[in-house]
């Protein structure tokens, strides 16, 4: 349970309102761009749910029932209307966009998407498309924009009958918690971190205490991963705040979960190990920090991570900050050859500039005889 001085609990619905009421002052052009959650949890992402209907006549009405299935904002059964088939259209056309990179196009097509729902005046459509939209601003750094499309999606989908505990809305509760901490409404931040991890805690617990009436494995997973995905999120805003024994159990639980759920080698476990070897060392728990971070290194050598080199870059971090050098040295110089075949030139100048502190400590460690080999 998330304690933090000066912050007193709120029910799911206090907190729901307060989020919703709060308007967003404009971050402005200096504000930090928030963190948004590992694409790595992406299991964990969640909306309105359907069942899939069952095959279609013709081609194409069995390829949009598929997509139908899975945006998930048509009812079972329903066969898509001329409008419904134009606004699964856009909708795809705003996700291929957006994997491009295409995010004015993406932006677009979610427009023209959302004046269709909101002619036929179809409120599952609506909810998803403000998601959508909201998430493409998210992404974009457009923190006032997001903020208020989030507000919109949870007040649309609290208006359809949604629980105030509903996967969906906590979901959308973390992400504005993000843009809180990056626009300094620490309180609201803090508040929105505890409720989302206390009300994931309390379902879980919830559910497990009655299997026979409960989710479905698959279910379960994904409120484990949702729940995953809050406390790694909240656990990088506590070491933000220097208050790394939160952060330490917080990391603590969230790698617990990977492992349950992913397993030691899934790239997201590796992160997290990675992530928590970090704050054990900023709080001179030197052994367990050499240990997780030697093991995230290996692992992420062994499935080829695409964040190797950062990984291998801390562990010689931690190295450095210890005195081993010689180790630290080896360490970089691997980081900076898989930097280099990455082509990562932002990663290559921090390392480059790491060797640079590196070999400035270890001619001042020299003269005074301290450098272990």
């Amino acid at each position: 349970m998330l304690r933090v001085a000066g912050i007193r609990g709120l029910g799911p619905g206090r907190w729901i309102s307060a989020a919703l009421r709060r308007p967003g002052p404009d971050p402005g052009p200096g504000h930090s761009r928030p963190p948004p959650p590992s694409p790595a949890w992406r299991g964990a992402l969640t909306r309105p749910t359907v069942r899939p209907r069952s095959g279609a006549a013709e081609a194409q009405r069995a390829a949009a029932a598929a997509l139908l299935a899975a945006l998930g904002i048509f009812q079972r059964g329903e066969k898509p209307t001329e409008a419904e088939d134009q606004i699964i259209l856009l909708i795809k056309h705003a996700k291929l966009s957006a994997i491009k990179g295409e995010l004015e196009d993406a932006e677009r097509f979610l427009h023209q998407a959302l004046h269709l729902a909101q002619q036929s005046q179809h409120n599952q459509a609506i909810t998803y498309i403000y998601c959508q939209m909201a998430n493409l601003a998210f992404l974009r750094g457009d923190l006032l924009s997001a903020e208020k499309l989030f507000k919109a999606s949870m007040s649309q989908l609290l208006g359809s009958g949604a629980q105030q505990d509903d996967n969906a809305l906590i979901e959308m509760s973390l992400k504005l918690c993000s843009i809180y901490a990056s626009t300094e409404r620490d309180n609201l931040a803090v508040e929105g971190y505890k409720w989302c991890i206390e009300t994931l805690e309390e379902k879980i617990r919830r559910e497990k205490a009655t299997p026979e009436e409960g989710l479905s494995a698959e279910e379960m997973e994904n409120m484990q991963l949702l729940l995953g995905m809050s406390l790694d999120s909240c656990a990088r805003y506590m070491l933000i705040r220097g208050q790394l024994l939160l952060a330490t159990g917080m990391y603590e639980k969230a790698l617990a979960i990977a492992q349950d759920v992913h397993g030691e080698t899934h790239p997201q476990t590796v992160v997290l190990m990675n992530d928590l070897a970090t704050v054990l060392e900023r709080r001179d728990n030197h052994q367990q920090a050499h240990k997780l971070a030697k093991r995230a290194s290996s692992l992420a050598r062994e499935i080829a991570h695409p964040d190797l080199p950062a990984i291998l870059s801390n562990e010689a971090a931690i190295h450095a900050h210890t005195g081993n050098y010689t180790e630290a040295r080896q360490l970089y110089k691997e980081a900076l050859e898989e930097a280099n075949t990455q082509g990562n030139e932002r990663l290559i100048e921090r390392i480059r500039e790491a060797m640079e502190e590196l070999d400035a400590r270890t001619r001042s460690s020299r003269d005074k005889g301290e450098e272990r080999q």
